[in-house]
């Protein structure tokens, strides 16, 4: 049987009687469709996960029972911020909850020249939310208990200046010289070969960056890398990108 996770927006105690959040309760409810007495295993995205029992119903309120914390951790070693251009609703939701379920550490939206979505100012603080909402929910699928970072949009100069606290930064091009593999290999960690614990990856839009950001990006110490011999849609590179860099030097190593 299939084990039914849920994200407590709120913070969970351990051996505890707890009301779930508005929306935990409202997802318990009316989308499992849970009844009391049902099992369920609870996260609240700080690290571990608590097995749990449905005590009580209301018509918007769940109540439950929390058992002990239980410090299971599904984290890769490898630290990716994933910097993406912003691509229109469906294909940045995709890439919010694939790249969750891939395993990054932090996704930071990045308005470029040739960006096809721009986010309002007043409606940054709901995008955010909905992107975060979203990421919540890879979690409760793929069995992360720790919710990746995502930040609010962003321009360019400010996701490169972000960037420099990882120890590797990768820009994907179609035009460079070396590939991806040869790249993390080359400039591992103190010049060794030794993959990086922390890599960033910048991924243009349809358009590709534009030849000043590009030249911006190589100024922050952003390394080209080519990715195959197919020119990819955003998000498609995006994620191809992340579960090639797990394989070499995350989680899916050996996999």
């Amino acid at each position: 049987m299939r084990q039914v996770r849920v994200y407590s927006a709120d913070p969970l105690a351990a051996h505890s009687e707890q009301e779930l959040g508005r929306a935990a309760s409202a997802h318990v409810l009316r989308v499992l469709r849970l009844r009391a007495g049902d099992a369920l295993t609870l996260f609240d995205g700080r690290g571990g996960e608590y097995p749990a029992r449905l005590v009580r119903t209301g018509r918007a309120a769940a109540v439950v029972e929390v058992g002990a914390h239980l410090p299971l951790e599904r984290e890769s070693p490898l630290a990716i911020t994933l910097l993406q251009s912003l691509a229109r609703g469906e294909k940045m939701d995709f890439i919010v909850q694939k790249g969750t379920e891939l395993g990054v550490a932090r996704i930071v939206p990045v308005a470029v020249g040739r960006s096809v979505m721009r986010v309002p100012d007043g409606r940054a603080d709901r995008k955010l939310e909905h992107w975060r909402a979203v990421a919540a929910s890879a979690c409760e699928q793929c069995g992360r208990n720790r919710l990746p970072q995502i930040d609010a949009p962003v321009d360019l100069p400010s996701a490169l200046a972000l960037a420099t606290s990882s120890e590797m930064r990768v820009l994907l091009s179609p035009e460079a010289p070396d590939t991806l593999s040869s790249v993390v290999r080359a400039h591992g960690t103190g010049g060794t070969g030794t993959p990086c614990p922390s890599i960033a990856l910048l991924i243009g839009p349809e358009g590709g960056l534009e030849d000043g950001e590009a030249v911006a990006a190589a100024r922050h110490g952003f390394l080209a890398a080519r990715f195959g011999p197919r020119v990819l849609r955003t998000e498609t590179a995006a994620l191809a990108a992340i579960t090639a860099l797990q394989v070499m030097a995350g989680d899916l190593q050996g996999t």
